[in-house]
């Protein structure tokens, strides 16, 4: 039986006048979606629409939470106190849950943002943190994590379901961490590129790294960043080229 992958997105990061990305047309490409809780991107009307447009397209909802950081899109490094991390997350994802459960539905997932994952994937007390703060929540969250990290066996040990997940659009060091935004080959910009990223992942287990090394990894969901200018035709492509590996 051959594996099946989930497609997911970050979504619903427009704040107020500040439109990012273009939900409508990517999301009939998506399995899942990361929605934005407010703290880099997604204001209250942007989160209520995204979360009645994954269910309009039966999309799986997740809670994408960050730090607070509207100005640098989450993506500037924040030094927290574990408990003040552990209250910003619980925030966050309530929000998205609550408002979720108002429709009648469950959330999924959750998919930290921008430097709270990339800062987890290096700090383990960061990592389990975000583990045991989704078990407080709904010990039935599952968390979207980067492939071949601690966070999974930190998950494990706290009985956390942990998704593998790999990037369509950014290239990664050795190490498995993705290569700095501000690196001029951080992204991957070419939808061939990115198409022969992702078949080398899910087909050979292996990514091509910044060095040119082939390293294993583990694809169980692929991102697509919805903020990055190409993303409609990155959905579109994937969804097309993997269409019989994905799980609705």
């Amino acid at each position: 039986m051959k594996k099946k992958i989930d497609i997911n997105c970050d979504m619903g990061e427009s704040y107020y006048d500040k439109k990012i990305g273009n939900d409508s047309k990517i999301i009939p490409f998506i399995t899942s979606s990361n929605i934005a809780c407010g703290f880099h991107g997604g204001d209250p009307k942007t989160i209520k629409k995204t979360i009645e447009l994954a269910i309009e397209n039966n999309v799986k909802i997740g809670a994408h939470p960050s730090y607070f950081d509207i100005e640098g899109f989450g993506r500037r490094k924040i030094n927290l106190e574990l408990n003040e991390l552990e209250s910003i997350i619980l925030y966050q994802v309530s929000a998205l849950k609550g408002i979720t459960e108002s429709y009648g539905k469950k959330l999924h997932h959750v998919k930290p943002h921008g430097s709270l994952y990339n800062m987890a994937s290096i700090n383990d007390d960061i990592a389990e943190t975000i583990v045991l703060t989704i078990k407080k929540i709904d010990p039935n969250l599952k968390l979207y994590g980067p492939s071949k990290m601690k966070w999974k066996e930190i998950s494990k040990k706290h009985k956390i379901e942990y998704i593998s997940e790999v990037f369509s659009d950014r290239n990664y060091n050795d190490n498995l961490t993705l290569v700095k935004r501000n690196n001029e080959n951080s992204m991957i910009t070419d939808i061939k590129k990115s198409i022969d990223h992702l078949s080398r992942m899910i087909d050979k287990g292996k990514v091509k790294t910044i060095n040119k090394k082939l390293i294993d990894i583990d694809v169980e969901t692929i991102c697509i960043h919805g903020d990055q200018p190409n993303a409609h035709l990155f959905a579109k492509t994937i969804y097309n080229t993997f269409k019989s590996k994905i799980v609705k």
